[in-house]
């Protein structure tokens, strides 16, 4: 069995310079990436991604945020366990819980600019590429 996730560098790990090395790290770790492409994600784009925090108090901020410049998305394929390895990749969603080691631990200081979004769940994924790689789907 295999699964599939929706990673993306969010606008300040774009404007780090950082895509090569998230791309690398993913790539190292035996997972497959079937999808890439660098956008600018619309404001609609947006609040349909991030919909489950539409009611908080966080959700313009985060809006503004990953509409403020290019990210780049990611469909990534790998065995049964392949969102939960790439979760761990990428650290705590808080930089400061991170592990050294980790894409946010490495590189982030702020949850609010923390340069990686990757899906939470299997279910998730399926989600969020029929949102941004609907051919895939």
């Amino acid at each position: 069995m295999s699964e599939r996730s929706f990673v993306m560098v969010k606008p300040d790990g774009v404007a780090k310079g950082l895509t090569g090395e998230i791309v690398s790290r993913i790539e190292r770790r035996g997972l497959e990436i079937v999808g890439l492409k660098k956008t600018v994600m619309t404001r609609e784009a947006a609040e349909e991604h991030y919909g489950e925090h539409r009611e908080r108090p966080f959700f313009g901020e985060l809006v503004q945020f990953i509409t403020s410049g290019p990210v780049v998305m990611m469909a990534v394929e790998g065995p049964d366990g392949a969102v939960a390895a790439l979760r761990t990749m990428m650290g705590a969603t808080n930089p400061l819980d991170s592990a050294p080691g980790t894409i946010r631990g490495d590189y982030a200081l702020e949850v609010g600019e923390n340069i990686i979004h990757g899906s939470d769940s299997p279910e998730s994924g399926v989600r969020e590429l029929g949102l941004h790689f609907p051919e895939l789907s």
